[in-house]
């Protein structure tokens, strides 16, 4: 693995936070406050074409691989690190990307533009009420009836929801079309937010600035074009959604958990007790450097996790769909855990400001936390996947 980042990645990064601490950080606070990313913000992310990163040029995006996605998506959760703003943008990028690599003519151009000029969000909705990462046990229906299909169920626990049926677009999505297939009988599908029969908001203790909620389809019906790929590899297909989206997770979390840091350490360098600075009680240097090993730790595995996917998609190298999904996994596993742990230290450097919610580290708690919970998948789901790789399919029961 070669540690220096093209002039490309540079770039991307450097402009990045630029913008980020100049126009987001300033604006993170009212965010969370407001539990809404504002227009303004919206339509700068889509100016510095952040939306659409990972989407073809010719469709209005940037084209950019997994590796510069990854530092993109650690500038903005370092500017803010309730890890909102990083939530919007990782689904864009990971999950209409799917419509782009797989999705028909037809579908790229009515979606994928809009997309990438903030003037639409396009989700992703696997979750249901009765199972998170279990999308083989989807209980969301799609039948075809002639030239369209119709779709029936619930999906929950979905991010963007307010999002897409205020400003328009869809989530990409999963459905059964013949059960008795298993994991082979689903579908990958784009579903617009104007479809739902109802839908419904749940109050999340973090991420305040993006919407999480619940929306029910009752013989919704959608064109044919709608359908992402080949009939009956919606599976695969979002399993790959999940990794574009977990390496992105690991990138926001050392992200939020960098910001962190950095807030400590400049904090204990001003606070004075006991007749001296906080830095200089040895305690807490050790604190700073356990918390540094453990940031560098992180970024390294967020890192190796989007160099490894750019290095299997382009076909040059020997890794394998097992190097992919270990090294995403692992990144999936370490970074939200490792980021909550970081900034919840820091927070006792700042005593019982730290517990206040003027203090920006109260929100990054919460918002990290929602990655290590569930979000794209658990840790334990993690876990599972290591363990599956490492042991071998035919002896871990999944």
């Amino acid at each position: 693995m070669h540690f220096e980042l093209t002039e490309e990645q540079q770039l991307f990064r450097d402009l990045t936070r630029e913008w980020a601490q100049k126009h987001l950080a300033p604006r993170a606070e009212e965010i969370d406050r407001n539990e809404k990313i504002p227009a303004d913000v919206l339509k700068a992310m889509a100016d510095q074409g952040l939306f659409g990163i990972t989407i073809s040029e010719e469709y209005g995006g940037q084209g950019a691989d997994w590796t510069t996605a990854s530092l993109v998506g650690e500038e903005i959760a370092r500017a803010d690190i309730s890890v909102a703003t990083a939530v919007l943008y990782l689904v864009e990028a990971s999950w209409a990307q799917l419509i782009d690599k797989y999705g028909n003519e037809q579908l790229k151009q009515e979606v994928l533009p809009k997309v990438c000029s903030g003037e639409h969000i396009c989700g992703v909705a696997t979750t249901e009420p009765v199972g998170g990462t279990d999308v083989a046990g989807n209980q969301f229906t799609i039948r075809k009836d002639g030239n369209e299909w119709v779709v029936n169920g619930e999906k929950a626990y979905i991010s963007g929801t307010e999002e897409a049926a205020e400003m328009g677009g869809g989530h990409i999505t999963t459905g059964v079309f013949d059960r008795s297939l298993h994991h082979r009988g689903l579908n990958l599908f784009y579903l617009p937010a104007d479809t739902w029969e109802s839908r419904s908001k749940f109050e999340d203790m973090g991420r305040m600035g993006i919407s999480t909620g619940a929306f029910v389809c009752n013989e919704a019906r959608i064109p044919n074009h709608y359908i992402i790929g080949e009939e009956g590899k919606g599976f695969y297909y979002a399993l790959e959604g999940y990794n574009n989206a977990r390496i992105i997770i690991g990138a926001t979390c050392v992200g939020a958990a960098a910001a962190a840091l950095e807030m400590g350490v400049d904090y204990i360098k001003e606070r004075r007790a006991f007749g001296k600075r906080l830095s200089q009680m040895q305690g807490l240097q050790w604190q700073v450097a356990d918390q540094y090993a453990a940031l560098e730790a992180s970024r390294l595995t967020a890192y190796k996790a989007a160099w490894i996917w750019d290095q299997y998609e382009s076909g040059k190298s020997n890794y394998t769909i097992e190097d992919v999904n270990l090294a995403v996994a692992h990144s999936k596993l370490r970074c939200p855990t490792a980021a909550f742990d970081i900034i919840a230290q820091v927070m006792d450097w700042y005593g019982a400001y730290g517990y206040t919610k003027e203090c920006p580290l109260e929100r990054g708690l919460r918002g990290v936390k929602s990655y290590v919970i569930g979000a794209e998948g658990a840790k334990n789901i993690m876990k599972q996947i290591i363990a599956r790789d490492l042991i071998g399919r035919e002896f871990v029961s999944f």
